[in-house]
């Protein structure tokens, strides 16, 4: 192999030691690479000494190192060897680099965007199973793409792909790369909204002329990622997205979950991606038809005559949070968590679809801004007794249907370790309550 070649012998330092971190490093060994590690967490470092990797504070040797490959999570200008890193530019590399050194020959498809990437990676990948391809779906989505057993079938791989892992790979390339949307979001690592976009667009970066490029028309960020399009020489072919490009099916697709507003956007990049791919549209419904959400992405937890419940946990900033309240009416919305940096609540085009928010988790103060002069609310710092608070309002009002709502437009960091507990933890408090009391 060309990377076993090129990495053989050589000194590859991972910063880092995360589950992506953990992962590139056994990999490297593989490649019989010199490998040594570090992690600023002594806590990190503790857990997985005897796992036979080298720890050492390589900044301060002499002996050089020839790559460093740094986990998504850092960033350079605030970690502890921010001097160092900074000067040695040019050896950092990323996992998503080595996978692509490895997997050259194969087909790639690369997802990202700021809401809807896993969604639609998990709409191709059943797509592409249906039509009977060997398909493998790995980055920001589950495992780390490092994690991947080296395989002789040939595959497709899906791969999530985000901001973070994006920023400091070079080498990385896709035959299909999208870029979904985007709104402000993880300015808080990128500064501003101009560099969170050059970020993105590094998923074209470098693409060549036989690949693709599914921009999302409708977004009024694509202006910007166009501009940098046409900086580029080599450039892929580029393929401008909107609902239309799955107009002659539309009436074929019978699943609710391609009712809502966000998941036709999604159906829109994966429809356009499947017929680059020679896909038969019979074989593209009946996909679709058949297609399950993914848990914690406006999933519906509860419905009947009464009530409507929506677990919408993933929706970490108000942009993502604003796709579920455009979706439903007579919301009872619980909303809160670690606010995202700088982010804007837009709540004119919304408001009247909105009861009564159920404030939660440590950041009340900020919450209460945002939503004050625009909607009523309820202080109730946690989810249990937003639920409790929910169901004594509904008891006041059963004039018609209600939707019950978590989409927290917030990071879940200040009470859950993820959103996926946030919003289990919702998902069982909310059965429990409302089967019982409600007669669902």
């Amino acid at each position: 192999m060309l990377i076993k070649k090129k990495y053989q012998n050589k000194r590859i330092a991972i910063y880092g030691m995360g589950i992506t971190g953990y992962s590139t490093a056994n990999f490297c060994k593989t490649l019989k690479a010199d490998v040594v590690c570090w992690d600023d967490s002594q806590n990190t470092r503790k857990q997985i000494k005897n796992k036979k990797f080298k720890f050492e504070k390589f900044w301060m040797k002499r002996d050089s190192i020839d790559f460093i490959v740094i986990s998504p999570g850092i960033d350079i200008r605030k970690c502890k060897i921010r001097n160092y890193l900074k000067k040695n530019l040019k050896k950092i590399i990323t996992d998503l680099d080595l996978f692509f050194e490895l997997n050259k020959k194969e087909l790639i498809i690369s997802i990202t965007g700021t809401n809807g990437k896993s969604s639609t990676c998990k709409i191709i990948e059943k797509i592409l199973k249906t039509a009977k391809y060997n398909v493998k779906t790995l980055g920001n989505i589950g495992k780390p793409i490092l994690e991947t057993k080296s395989i002789k079938k040939k595959y497709i791989y899906i791969i999530e792909v985000s901001s973070y892992q994006l920023q400091y790979s070079k080498l990385f390339r896709s035959k299909h790369s999208a870029i979904l949307n985007i709104s402000p979001d993880h300015l808080e690592r990128h500064q501003n909204i101009n560099k969170y976009i050059k970020v993105k667009s590094k998923i074209f970066f470098a693409q060549k002329k036989s690949d693709f490029l599914y921009l999302n028309e409708r977004n009024k960020y694509s202006k910007y990622i166009k501009k940098i399009f046409k900086r580029k020489k080599s450039k892929p072919k580029l393929i401008e997205i909107n609902k239309s490009n799955y107009e002659l099916i539309v009436d074929e697709i019978k699943n609710k979950y391609f009712k809502i507003e966000c998941n036709k956007e999604n159906l829109a990049f994966a429809y356009r991606i499947a017929k680059n791919l020679k896909i038969n549209d019979n074989i593209i419904i009946n996909a679709l038809n058949k297609f399950k959400g993914l848990p914690h992405r406006q999933e519906i937890i509860l419905s009947n005559k009464k009530i409507l419940c929506v677990n919408d946990s993933k929706a970490t900033s108000y942009d993502a949070c604003l796709q579920s309240l455009k979706s439903y009416n007579k919301i009872y919305w619980i909303v809160g968590g670690l606010p995202k940096f700088r982010d804007i609540f837009y709540l004119k085009s919304v408001k009247n679809k909105i009861v009564r928010a159920y404030i939660v988790g440590k950041y009340t103060s900020f919450f209460k801004k945002k939503l004050q002069n625009e909607i009523p609310y309820t202080i109730s710092k946690n989810i249990k007794n937003a639920v409790n608070n929910i169901y004594k309002d509904l008891m006041l009002d059963q004039s018609m249907k209600s939707t019950i709502l978590l989409s927290p437009a917030a990071a879940s960091y200040d009470q859950f370790s993820n959103f996926e507990n946030r919003g289990t933890h919702f998902k069982n408090l909310a059965l429990k309550k409302f089967t019982k009391n409600l007669n669902v």
